[in-house]
Order: structure tokens, then sequence, then C-alpha cells
């Protein structure tokens, strides 16, 4: 285990000897107010020092079984002793990552909603094939997690692709999960309408925003100018018959919102007052980390063709992110909505980031 990792965790199970001082001291007792408080704190160190105790155990349990196979001539015997020894590696890398996520701050939005906007990039009608591809892979992520999707707009194309697609995924954790999720995808395969076999390059992107409440992003009636507008679209009850499309242009920050998917002017104006919302609040957000841009740029880029954070390679069946350099050659699996090794290692440096921050 890294040593500034040890160091904060030893400064934890310090405050933690600490606060069982104070809990059994009788001045603390008789003050019920810092009595609470101090048992808050404890409950919170608590479960750090249980997990670095365990830690400490398997080490000691790992050192002892290396011992062992060193000093084990039968071969079966040494077989048994290297599996367990194995098998402890796994464990204590396991709760090292543990560790790690418990002494660094939560993302305080990590257990909101999120409202996803997917976009195809470059690569024409390729390109739009790809972002339904995305569409279906994020319903089934969010199908695994018990989680619901909510279509908010959606513009498909003549091709059965999707132009841009705006949706909503509701349930706890959503945004821990779905925040790695933003940024250039790049698709490398055969389109269908390639009658020489060509590989194609496509880029769809993807933006991530927390959902937020109305207190949380004050809009002034004043700020806005909506429009209304016939739907578009492919064809359809209410689509091109009644004037239920809903602008929304947000004149102090220039940022403009369409909803068409519901028949109602009100839903549709309701849900694009929401998405309004999630992208005033992830831009107030950007300006308090000081960056210049707005965060959905920062996430999408430009859309060209060099600018990825994952390449789905269809003649490889291989999946990589560039982010962290895992690549799974499980490619079905992946647009199945088996997301979770990606996730796993950027949470675990994510993690080892801010804790070097910390330190």
């Amino acid at each position: 285990m890294d040593e500034r990792l040890v160091g904060k965790l030893e400064e934890v199970e310090q405050a933690y000897v600490e606060t069982l001082e104070q809990l059994a001291a009788p001045d603390v007792f008789a003050d019920q107010d810092r009595y609470r408080e101090i048992s808050i704190r404890h409950a919170q160190l608590k479960p750090v020092v249980d997990a670095f105790q365990r830690h400490r155990a398997g080490a000691r349990e790992l050192a002892e079984a290396e011992e062992l196979v060193s000093q084990e001539s039968d071969p079966e015997m040494r077989d048994y002793l290297e599996t367990v020894a194995r098998e402890q590696r796994v464990e204590l890398e396991r709760l090292e990552l543990e560790l790690q996520s418990m002494l660094v701050p939560r993302d305080p939005n990590d257990d909101k909603d999120v409202i996803v906007e997917l976009r195809a990039a470059v690569g024409g009608e390729e390109a739009a094939l790809w972002a339904a591809d995305l569409y279906r892979m994020f319903e089934r992520f969010a199908e695994r997690h018990g989680w619901t999707i909510e279509s908010i707009s959606v513009s498909p194309t003549d091709g059965g692709g999707v132009k841009e697609a705006t949706f909503a995924v509701k349930g706890k954790g959503a945004y821990s999960r779905l925040k790695w999720e933003a940024g250039p995808h790049r698709v490398q395969r055969v389109p269908k309408t390639e009658s020489q076999g060509r590989i194609h390059t496509s880029i769809a992107t993807v933006a991530v925003l927390p959902e937020v409440e109305d207190v949380e992003v004050d809009i002034q009636d004043g700020d806005l100018e909506i429009e209304t507008m016939r739907s578009q679209g492919p064809g359809g009850q209410s689509v091109n018959t009644t004037d239920s499309a809903v602008r929304i242009t947000h004149k102090p920050s220039g940022i403009v919102v369409s909803c068409q998917d519901e028949k109602s002017q009100l839903q549709n104006k309701l849900k694009a007052l929401r998405v309004l919302r999630a992208r005033l609040y992830q831009r107030q957000l950007a300006e308090q980390l000081g960056e210049r841009s707005v965060a959905r740029k920062a996430q999408v880029g430009t859309g060209e063709r060099a600018e990825k954070i994952r390449t789905y390679n269809f003649k490889e069946n291989r999946v990589t992110d560039h982010r962290v350099g895992v690549t799974v050659h499980s490619l079905p699996e992946v647009l199945d909505g088996d997301l979770d090794e990606f996730h796993l290692a950027l949470n675990a440096r994510d993690a080892a980031e801010r804790l070097a921050e910390e330190t």
C-alpha cells in the first residue's frame, strides 16, 4: 500500500481512538450536544478503521502464506498455498481501492439523477446509427442497476439512427456512474451501407448533467425567451399538426433547449426547463472550479475523430477506455450495458488523484 495512504489511514485510526476516549469521558457524556457530535464523528470513522484493520490482518496472512510457499517442498501443498496467496492479494487490492474511496470527499452530486445529452458528431448517418446504439447501451446499463430512463427529446433520422437525444436516468447513484460516460465515443466498424467492406470511424458525443431542483438554480422568468413550433420528425400522431414543440432560450447565458417529444406544449416546456436547469447548474459548477468553458463543451470536446474517451472496434471485438488504458475483448457485452470494469478503474483513478490532492 502507498505510504501516503498508510499515513492518512493511521491519522484516521488515531482520530478514531480519540473519539472512543472522549465518549468515555464523564464531562462529554454530561454535554449531550458534544456527545452527539463526537458520536457522529465516531460512526463516520469506524468503517474506515475496520477496513484498515482487515487490510492489515490480510497483509499479515499474505506474508505468512508467501513464507510457507518458500519453505514447502510438497508440490500439491505448494500449489494450494500459492492459490491462497493469490486470492489474498486480490482481496488486499479490493480493500485498498475501498479505503481510497473512503478517504476522499464524495462528489455531492453522486446520488443525483442525471440528464444525458447524446449527439451524432463526425460520420454522417453512420454516426447517427452509432448514437442510437449508445442510447440502447445506456438503457441496458440503467436496467442492470434498477434505474429508469425517461425520454426528454429524441431526433431520429430516416435511416434508423439518432441525430440527437436527451433523456433522464433516475435512480440512486446514477450520476456517480454515468458521469464517466461523458465525452466522445468512437466506433470503428463496417457500416451497413459500405459495399466494399471498408472500416469507417465515427463519433457520438455524450454529456452527463446532474439533475437539480428549482431551489438549486435561480431562473428568472424575464431571462427566458419561449418559442413554440410544430414538432419535426419522421411522422406520426401530433407531428407537424400542432404547435406543441417548445424552444427556450436563456438570454443571460445564451443556452438554448428544445423539446418536442410530448403532445402537450406544457409538458414539453417543463421537460425543457429541467434540461435548462441542469445545464445552468453544470455551468455554475464549472465557474466555481475556475474553468473558463461550459462543462458540456469540456465533456464532449469538438467531436473530431482524434478526440475520444473510448474506442469500440467491431473487427477486433475490442473496447478501450483511453483515460485509464483498460481494454476488454467483449464488445457485445459492453454494448449490452456491462460498463462496470471501466467504471471501477475510473473510480480508483479518481480516488487516488483526489487523495494525492488532500495529502
